[in-house]
């Protein structure tokens, strides 16, 4: 188990924003620090409120600028990655200028709001796929699309790029992300019954996070900062002892992508719905495909899709992650596969996020040669989107209500 980042967050529209960003500064190296001690930590971030507030209403060259300097003033304050927050519906301009901040920046991400409040916006969902395909030429590989996510209604304080953002006004917090799927093939590789199973595995969990507040709220109080709590998404490492879809796959399965593979899906997300730690982002099931060596495995064996993990998401998870796609795929397919995110994530009223990367001259079945050591390669997924017209084609916000008992 590691700590994947402390991520701390902060409006720079706020009275006295430059003195909170360097409390907050003083603050994250301080539990780097402290955390250290008794788990590794991987990264620490810096997330502000969504760009398109307060850089609103500016010339677009000037939004690239104050990206720029906002990357250099974090880099230079300790943080290794910026999380500048999403592009709103209402402001339909900072859509357009996503690609050229991605590629005018280098460890900054940018997300999209597609869905808020239960509300679905088609005109969001157009503009992320947009995004989506635009930013995939910045490189040879697609890799700068690992910057970049569609968001459905994914709260603040979620620790996780590029998910992570501020909300406006609020006080300066930290919520820490945990890399903890390694915690749950341990657990489940024990000679034991399955509820002792899945007792093991929270205790882990909860004894985790106890042991972490006792470091981080003394810190965390002094420095007048708010801490939101922590995202056990078991995120993997591209290895098979931690890999999220090996740990599934434990609980009896011949191969996670296969029918019956929902149960397993369901009790490992029950298992993470039963922690009382203080909760922040997510918290559910993560299957990155990129990040996850047998995620990745099964993907080159064809053994899963883009719609196998579209239905996993339905129970719990982060949604559709790290997916690489054909350099062709056109904007209509990348809409639809966003519309369907968006009406699961509200119809089921849970966070959920896309984050997409076709590449360039790669075809369905090629395999992927990334060079990044947090990647397991994988073949192509093909993505069966279609046209969609009418209504879902019309700038017209979709109200849809969350299923009730």
């Amino acid at each position: 188990m590691k700590v994947r980042s402390i991520t701390s967050f902060y409006d720079p529209a706020c009275p006295q924003a430059e003195r909170q960003l360097k409390r907050l500064a003083e603050v994250s190296e301080a539990l780097r620090e402290a955390i250290q001690q008794k788990l590794e930590v991987q990264s620490t971030r810096l997330g502000t409120s969504p760009f398109s507030c307060y850089l609103n209403d500016r010339p677009p060259a000037e939004v690239i600028s104050c990206a720029i300097q906002l990357e250099q003033k974090a880099q230079s304050l300790g943080w290794q990655y910026l999380a500048m927050g999403p592009a709103l519906p209402e402001h339909p301009w900072a859509y357009k200028l996503i690609p050229q901040l991605i590629r005018s920046t280098k460890n900054v991400f940018f997300s999209a709001v597609i869905t808020a409040n239960h509300t679905l916006y088609p005109g969001a969902v157009l503009a992320g796929a947009q995004i989506i395909h635009q930013t995939a030429q910045n490189s040879t590989d697609g890799f700068a699309n690992l910057r970049f996510a569609a968001l459905a209604s994914v709260e603040p304080w979620t620790p996780f790029l590029p998910a992570a953002y501020h909300q406006v006004g609020s006080a300066p917090a930290i919520s820490i992300a945990v890399e903890c799927a390694d915690a749950v093939n341990d657990a489940f590789s024990q000679d034991l019954t399955l509820e002792e199973c899945r007792q093991s595995l929270l205790d882990s969990l909860q004894n985790a996070s106890s042991q972490l507040e006792e470091v981080i709220l003394p810190i965390i109080h002094s420095g007048g900062i708010r801490f939101k709590g922590f995202d056990f998404s078991p995120a993997p490492f591209p290895e098979d002892w931690c890999s999220l879809a090996g740990a599934a796959e434990r609980l009896g399965l011949a191969h996670i992508g296969g029918l019956g593979t929902l149960p397993a899906i369901a009790l490992i997300a029950d298992t993470l719905d039963r922690g009382n730690w203080r909760k922040a982002g997510f918290n559910g099931m993560m299957l990155p495909l990129l990040e996850d060596s047998i995620l990745a495995k099964r993907a080159a064996e064809g053994q899963l899709n883009v719609k196998d993990l579209l239905l996993y998401s339905t129970l719990c998870g982060t949604g559709l992650d790290t997916i690489p796609l054909p350099g062709d795929t056109s904007i209509e397919q990348l809409r639809s596969v966003l519309m369907d995110i968006a009406a699961i994530s509200i119809r089921l009223d849970k966070p959920l996020t896309a984050r997409l990367m076709p590449i360039p001259g790669k075809s369905a079945g090629d395999f992927t040669d990334f060079h990044f050591p947090f990647f397991a390669n994988s073949r192509v997924l093909s993505l069966e989107g279609q046209p969609l017209h009418r209504f879902f084609t019309s700038q017209d916000p979709i109200h849809i209500c969350p299923r009730r008992r």
